[in-house]
């Protein structure tokens, strides 16, 4: 398996309530954690106004605005790293490329806005397309599948197949591991890892600091599953997946430097 080099995105959350620094990196913060993240390696810095943990609330468009455009352009003055926006809101997309953004980081897979894939092709940008079953204030209300790879895999094709037939060029797809999943179907699309390179497409893991991590192990803070998280960079590298959405960094980009240059198959 001939791997392109891993691209890491490096979470900057402008929130008062994401569930692991949420209230942290608000405004100027925010610039600075995120220039910190570039220093470290980040090639990508996902900017995102509005939480998506479980139970989080709905931020109306302009308050979401408000919260990552000062970051962006912070950023874009700070950094050569490349500007991602994480929203589900077509309005807080267009905002946030007229501001710096080249990415767009849809948990919605480009379904939250009526217009949300004419806008994606408008723009021109790279779009992740994210499984979720719900929404962050409902997913994990006893999320139920028959077969949850197979009903992940058959969501992503549907939505790659709508982006693209709706102009856009440039898709990565995120199994999204805690939205809406159980410790269980979580576990068994990390076995099954390797069915999402049927797509053709860049695939991103998005499991940094997640709670299934303390499901395994002990239920420390958010910031203490490093460990967890890395392994899952890890077992999502070896099954071809080229970017990773993660906290920490310098961790990351060590422990994938070690794997790489450890494994005859890259």
């Amino acid at each position: 398996m001939n791997l392109a080099p891993p691209i890491l995105m490096g979470i900057v959350n402008a929130t008062p309530d994401s569930f692991s620094d949420g209230g942290r990196f608000a405004g100027q913060a925010g610039v600075e954690h995120g220039t910190r993240l570039a220093e470290e390696g980040a090639q990508v810095l996902d900017v995102g106004g509005e939480s998506t943990r479980p139970g989080a609330a709905f931020v109306p468009v302009q308050e979401e605005i408000d919260r990552v455009l000062p970051v962006i352009e912070g950023l874009k003055v700070r950094s050569d790293a490349r500007i991602s926006v994480d929203t589900r809101k077509p309005e807080v997309a267009r905002a946030a490329v007229a501001a710096g953004a080249s990415i767009w980081n849809d948990v919605s897979a480009l379904t939250f806005g009526e217009d949300s894939l004419a806008t994606a092709a408008a723009l021109g940008m790279p779009v992740v397309l994210m499984h979720a079953q719900g929404d962050p204030a409902t997913m994990q209300q006893e999320p139920r599948y028959g077969d949850v790879v197979g009903e992940v895999l058959t969501f992503l094709r549907a939505r790659i197949e709508a982006a693209r037939a709706a102009g856009v060029e440039q898709v990565i797809a995120d199994p999204g591991i805690g939205f809406g999943k159980t410790l269980d179907h979580n576990l068994a699309l990390f076995r099954s890892l390797e069915r999402f390179q049927e797509f053709g497409v860049p695939l991103l893991m998005g499991a940094s600091r997640k709670r299934f991590i303390a499901s395994l192990d002990r239920d420390g803070a958010a910031d203490e599953r490093l460990g967890g998280s890395v392994a899952a960079v890890l077992r999502a590298r070896a099954a071809g997946f080229g970017w990773f959405r993660v906290h920490d960094v310098a961790a990351t980009r060590q422990a994938l430097a070690v794997w790489e240059a450890s494994n005859d198959a890259v």
